[in-house]
């Protein structure tokens, strides 16, 4: 089937506007995060590269932004050119898409956290190391030597003026006697050695999130500040990634996307029709896991 290209001047509008600013199409595309073919596609009056719906008025409006045009009056422009069902019906306003810039403040600002907390922390267990050992060396400093063996007593000087009479003149009743029992020992019964330490729990180093999509949707995935996916998938497609940091997932259909999350069966990202966007990382991900 070809694709749908209305005759116009819409597109030569954008391109002009482009080189009279002498910006390149491939300066917008890192700007915007917008496939070339797709800015190209724009240009060319040929929305059929276009992903339709609300998709292709943000599209339009990144695009005016960069070029300095009024971005509400391109996009109705841009509606009264193309009135296909394609490009103007089908998902909610426009406003509900996140800013490109915002995304990437959040993601940088995320990084630089994570930064900061892998700096901290190895510096803190250095000082706590530290600080421990020279605890115990102060410790072992103050404690007081042991206290000199004391000599044994000298016989007292009557031992030998006033001796004991001789065993037979001592009465039978007077027999010594035998060694009395020991008193029960105060000692503090011996402390029972502790149960050794519960291995910590394993620190999971990356987020595998499955994705499976049930019917055709717009994907965009941008995966540790790279883009990864950001086309149409179709019925059937399965998707593997695994993240390091943060992932932020934009779906053009919230019920057309299923995911798993390290394995586990995530929750519904939203309802059916719904651009829905999700940010998952290893500190948050299981709040999207489905309660058992």
């Amino acid at each position: 089937m070809a694709p749908d290209r209305i005759p116009g001047d819409f597109g030569r509008k954008l391109r002009e506007a482009r080189e009279r600013r002498g910006i390149s199409l491939r300066q917008i595309a890192a700007a915007t995060k917008i496939s070339m073919s797709v800015l190209e596609a724009l240009e060319r009056n040929d929305i059929s590269r276009l992903p339709g719906g609300i998709f292709s008025r943000a599209f339009v409006r990144s695009y005016a932004i960069e070029v300095g045009l009024d971005p509400e009056a391109t996009i109705q422009e841009f509606i009264a050119q193309f009135p296909h069902d394609a490009v103007t019906a089908g998902h909610p306003p426009s406003e509900h898409v996140e800013d490109h810039e915002a995304v990437e403040s959040d993601r940088r600002m995320a990084s630089t956290f994570l930064r900061l907390i892998a700096i901290s922390v190895p510096v803190a267990a250095v000082v706590l190391y530290f600080g421990n050992a020279g605890r115990r060396m102060m410790q072992t400093s103050q404690t007081p030597p042991a206290a000199n063996t004391p000599e044994p007593a000298k016989p007292s000087p009557r031992f030998f003026e006033d001796p004991l009479p001789a065993p037979s003149s001592i009465p039978a009743a007077e027999t010594l006697p035998s060694a009395a029992p020991a008193p029960p020992s105060t000692a503090a019964p011996p402390v029972a050695s502790a149960s050794p330490p519960r291995p910590a729990a394993p620190i999971e180093d990356k987020l595998t999130v499955g994705l499976s999509v049930k019917s055709p949707c717009w994907v965009s995935a941008t995966v540790d500040g790279q883009k990864k996916i950001d086309r149409l998938l179709q019925a059937g497609e399965r998707q593997s990634i695994d993240v390091r940091r943060e992932m932020v997932l934009t779906a053009g259909d919230a019920g057309a996307i299923a995911l798993t999350l390290n394995g586990a069966d995530a929750k519904p990202l939203g309802k059916t029709g719904e651009i829905v966007t999700r940010r998952l990382n290893l500190t948050n991900y299981r709040d999207y896991l489905q309660r058992r």
